[in-house]
C-alpha cells in the first residue's frame, strides 16, 4: 500500500487526533519502504509486521516519509521504522524528532542501526562511514545507540537462545526468561550510558561472532518519549519465532503507552492431530485442506506401520482417518481400540468408511457406518458414482450443533455413495435427499467415550478448496478433540 507523501498522512493525522483509551486499538504508523537490497527485503518484513501487530494496534503504513509533519504525525501514538534508505529532508526528520521529544513512540528493529542515518555510505558492496556530520544526529540520540561501519558485523545466521535480563520492565513482564531467535546475532554496538538493555544473547566465536553476551533488545528515552529496539527481525524466518513477535509487540506498546496490558489468557495447546493416508489416491490440496486448520499441530503417517507402531492416547488428541484399508492388522485394532475407549477423538472422511471389514467392532461400534467394497453374508455391496453435483445441508434441529457452527448447505462436486450400513445409533447432522445416495452425510458415531464423526465428503479437488468443507473439517476437528468452540 502507498501513501502519497503528506496528503493521506495529514488525513489520518486529523481524523485520529486526541485522546484514546487504552482499550482502543492503538494508532501507529508504520514507515518503510527502503531498505539496503538484497540483504533486507522491507516488503517481506512489512507483512511480518503488520501480522505481529495485529489486533491490538491500528497500522497504517507509508513507503513515502518524505512528506512527514507534525500534523501529519499528531494522532499516533507510536511511529515504527521499518527502513533503510536516504536521510530524510530535515523538516520530515524535525518532525518525527518533536513528535518523540513530546511523548510519543518510536520503534525501530535489526537494519535500522547502521546506514544514511549514521552517516554511513555503500561503496563497492560494503557499507563505510562518511564525512562528518553526514548522519542524522537526532535518530541516534533517539535510539540511544552508534555503530561505526568498521565494526558492522555479526555471528553466522542461526538459531540462539535470547535471555531477558530485567524481570520487572512491562516489556519482559510475565514472560518466559528466554526465548529462541533464528536470526543474525549483530555485534560490537555503542550503546549510550542511558540505555536500559532488557535481553541479550552469547554471540558464539566460533561462529564468528565476540565469544561474548550482545544487547538484543533495549529502551530508551528522547524527551517525554519512549524508544523501544531490537537488532533482531533479519527476515520473514526470523519474524517467524513467537519469541520475537510478542516481543516486539510488547515493546512498541510500551513506547506507546509506557505500559502494557496485562496479558490475556493463554490458549489452549494446539490439537495435536494425527493424519492417516494410504490404501486410495486423494487431491494434493488434502494438504491444503488440513493446513488451513487454525490451533492444530498435525502429524502424517502414509502407512499403518508408521500411524499404529506405537500406542496414541499420550500423544494425539484426534486422529483424522483418510486412509482405506478393508483389514487392519492386531496391533493397528489394539492401537485404535485404546485411543478410543480412552476417550480421544476420530474423524472419518470420505473412503476411510471402507475401514475395516474384518474388524466389526470398528464400524459397528466406532464410526457407525460401512462401505462394503464386496458382498458379504449379512450385507450387499454397496455402490458410488464419482464427481456429481448435489446438495448436503444440515438436518433440522441440529442447525446448533458445534461441528455445524458457520457451515450453511453444501453445493459440491463429489462422490455419491449409497447401500452403506449405517447403525441405528449414529446422530445424523448433514444429509442429502440425491436419490443415489445414502440420505446421511455427516453423522456423529454411537461410541460412549470417544467422540467420531464421519464426513462423506472429500473426494474432488473442488471439495477440498470449499471454505464450507475447510469450516467443517475445521469445526469437526475441535470438536472431537474436545475444544468446544469451532477453529
Amino acid at each position: 500500500m502507498r501513501f502519497a507523501a503528506g496528503a493521506a498522512l495529514l488525513s489520518f493525522g486529523l481524523l485520529a487526533a486526541g485522546a484514546f483509551s487504552s482499550g482502543e486499538p492503538i494508532p501507529a504508523l508504520l514507515i518503510t519502504g527502503k531498505s539496503d537490497l538484497p540483504h533486507h527485503r522491507w516488503q517481506e518484513t512489512t507483512s511480518c509486521l503488520r501480522e505481529t501487530l495485529s489486533g491490538r494496534f491500528d497500522v497504517r503504513v507509508t513507503e513515502e516519509p518524505r512528506g512527514l509533519t507534525a500534523a501529519a504525525l499528531a494522532g499516533y501514538a507510536v511511529v515504527v521504522l521499518n527502513y533503510n534508505g536516504p536521510r530524510l529532508p530535515r523538516p520530515a526528520e524535525e518532525a518525527l524528532e518533536a513528535f518523540v521529544r513530546d511523548g510519543g513512540g518510536l520503534a525501530s528493529f535489526h537494519q535500522g542501526s547502521y546506514g544514511a542515518f549514521f552517516g554511513m555510505e555503500e561503496r563497492e558492496g560494503r557499507w563505510r562511514d562518511g564525512p562528518p556530520g553526514a548522519g542524522w544526529r537526532g535518530y541516534q540520540q533517539m535510539i540511544g545507540v552508534t555503530w561505526p561501519a568498521a565494526d558492522l558485523g555479526h555471528a553466522r545466521r542461526g538459531v540462539f537462545t535470547v535471555e531477558w535480563k530485567d524481570v520487572d520492565h512491562p516489556v519482559r513482564r510475565g514472560l518466559a526468561a528466554s526465548f529462541v531467535a533464528n536470526d543474525e546475532l549483530y555485534h560490537k554496538l555503542r550503546f549510550a550510558p542511558t540505555v536500559e538493555v532488557l535481553a541479550d544473547a552469547v554471540s558464539p566465536l566460533d561462529q564468528g561472532g565476540t565469544g561474548r553476551r550482545e544487547p538484543l533488545i533495549w529502551t530508551h528515552r528522547y524527551g517525554k518519549g519512549r524508544i523501544f529496539f531490537t537488532t533482531l527481525g533479519h527476515d520473514a524466518m526470523a519474524w517467524y519465532q513467537q519469541g520475537l513477535r510478542q516481543a516486539f509487540a510488547r515493546g512498541v506498546e510500551w513506547a506507546a503507552r509506557g505500559q502494557v496490558a496485562a496479558a490475556e489468557a493463554a490458549e489452549p495447546p494446539p490439537v495435536r492431530l494425527l493424519v492417516v493416508t494410504s490404501g486410495h489416491s486423494y487431491p494434493t490440496s488434502f494438504y491444503a485442506a488440513v493446513d488451513s486448520l487454525r490451533r492444530v499441530q498435525w502429524t502424517h503417517a502414509a502407512s499403518h506401520a508408521e500411524a499404529f507402531g506405537r500406542p496414541l492416547e499420550e500423544r494425539y488428541d484426534a486422529i483424522l482417518l483418510h486412509d482405506m484399508h478393508e483389514s487392519a492388522s492386531e496391533t493397528a485394532r489394539a492401537r485404535l481400540k485404546a485411543f478410543v475407549e480412552a476417550g480421544k477423538g476420530v474423524v472419518s472422511l470420505h473412503h476411510a468408511i471402507v475401514n475395516y471389514t474384518d474388524w466389526p467392532y470398528w464400524y459397528e461400534e466406532v464410526t457407525g457406518g460401512k462401505y462394503f467394497v464386496k458382498p458379504v453374508p449379512h450385507h450387499a455391496a454397496s455402490r458410488y458414482h464419482e464427481d456429481v453435483d448435489f446438495l448436503v445441508a444440515p438436518v433440522r434441529g441440529k442447525e446448533r450443533h458445534p461441528v455445524l457452527r458457520g457451515v450453511g448447505p453444501l453445493w459440491v462436486n463429489d462422490e455419491l455413495y449409497r447401500g452403506m450400513y449405517l447403525s441405528p445409533r449414529i446422530e445424523v447432522l448433514m444429509e442429502t435427499t440425491h436419490p443415489e445416495n445414502d440420505r446421511p452425510v455427516v453423522y456423529v458415531g454411537p461410541h460412549a467415550r470417544a467422540r467420531v464423526v464421519y464426513i462423506q465428503l472429500g473426494h474432488s479437488d473442488s471439495t477440498m478448496k470449499h471454505p464450507g468443507f475447510r469450516r467443517l473439517l475445521a469445526n469437526t476437528v475441535a470438536w472431537v478433540a474436545r475444544r468446544e468452540e469451532a477453529r
